[in-house]
């Protein structure tokens, strides 16, 4: 199975979830998705169907597991080979205390002989590709040596291809919040580890926020992973296709994007304890920067909750931000 991944989105806790993935599919079709991080323990433990079932217009996408024992992550990914992603991911990044609870995410840096078990494991288990996520280090840890002993000693249990988030993590002082913004980004450590392990494919992470800085990054690595900016500003990923696939088909408008939306949340509707707000929350960013974009946002934050929201207050938002763009036109 070949994926690929020129053009990706990060896992996010509470933000990439099926309906996230759905949304951000109608903008980009060539992207590969990823799940948020589930835990081993969720899915032996706590019914595969709830944390593994996506709608198969997500494809390429890619389901990142968190856990740090072999046989766990074996099973886990013997129960996913039933729900056909494309690509299966260990997360050895996150800084979480609950992840650090559970010897996993980040502190792994710190033991990559057990990260090389977890992906032989993982590899002889799974039917999609095996792959790595991690940081450049970890607290005290030499810059760049131990970055490149990790990735080695990994790469020597059969994974060829790793994601790295160009900022250390900090286990102890620092939240998870502030990780992703306080420790410095050190791309030109990525790119080093491309440069002497030619045969491995690097990816990239952290701070990217343009596709213009894409295209730069491309030039050194292998692939390109775009985090928040994906959520809050989406239609950053509009051209994509164009740019980074050679695919010339014109993306949707936003507005479009929203019709297009109507239906699957129609049908979230209809489902069990489904409500608006499980959906919209996801899609309050896609007029960002546009015309529009404040009304867009609290009209559906405002209303999203109401026992009667449905697609009809969708379209009410929408036709705040036409009203928006005719006043200017108009102007």
């Amino acid at each position: 199975m070949t994926v690929n991944r020129r053009i990706s989105v990060a896992p996010m806790m509470d933000w990439t979830d099926r309906h996230d993935r759905y949304f951000l599919r109608l903008i980009s079709r060539h992207a590969l998705l990823y799940t948020e991080m589930v835990t081993t323990g969720a899915i032996i433990h706590g019914g595969a169907d709830r944390h593994l079932c996506f709608d198969a217009a997500e494809h390429p996408v890619a389901l990142q597991l968190g856990g740090s024992n072999p046989d766990d992550l074996a099973r886990a990914c013997d129960i996913a080979n039933q729900y056909t992603y494309d690509e299966i991911n260990l997360n050895c990044g996150c800084p979480s205390d609950r992840v650090q609870n559970g010897a996993f995410g980040a502190c792994l840096m710190a033991t990559p002989d057990v990260v090389a078990d977890c992906v032989k494991a993982m590899i002889g288990a799974s039917d999609a590709p095996i792959t790595v996520k991690n940081r450049i280090g970890i607290d005290d840890q030499e810059d760049y040596p131990s970055l490149k002993r990790f990735v080695e000693t990994v790469a020597d249990a059969g994974c060829t291809t790793f994601i790295v988030h160009a900022r250390k993590a900090w286990l102890k002082g620092l939240s998870p919040k502030e990780n992703r913004e306080v420790p410095p980004l050190r791309y030109e450590l990525v790119y080093q580890l491309k440069q002497e392990l030619p045969e491995l494919e690097i990816l990239i992470n952290g701070g990217i926020t343009t596709l213009d800085d894409t295209e730069e990054h491309l030039k050194q690595v292998d692939g390109v992973m775009i985090g928040r900016e994906a959520y809050q500003n989406p239609y950053v990923l509009s051209d994509v296709d164009r740019r980074f696939y050679g695919d010339d088909t014109a993306p949707l408008t936003r507005h479009q994007v929203v019709e297009a939306m109507l239906p699957y949340i129609d049908e979230h509707l209809k489902s069990e304890n489904g409500t608006l707000g499980h959906v919209t929350r996801h899609i309050l960013g896609l007029f960002q920067q546009m015309r529009g974009a404040k009304q867009w946002r609290r009209y559906l934050s405002e209303n999203a909750h109401r026992k009667d929201a449905g697609i009809d207050t969708v379209r009410e938002a929408l036709a705040l931000v036409a009203k928006e763009d005719a006043e200017a036109l108009s102007a």
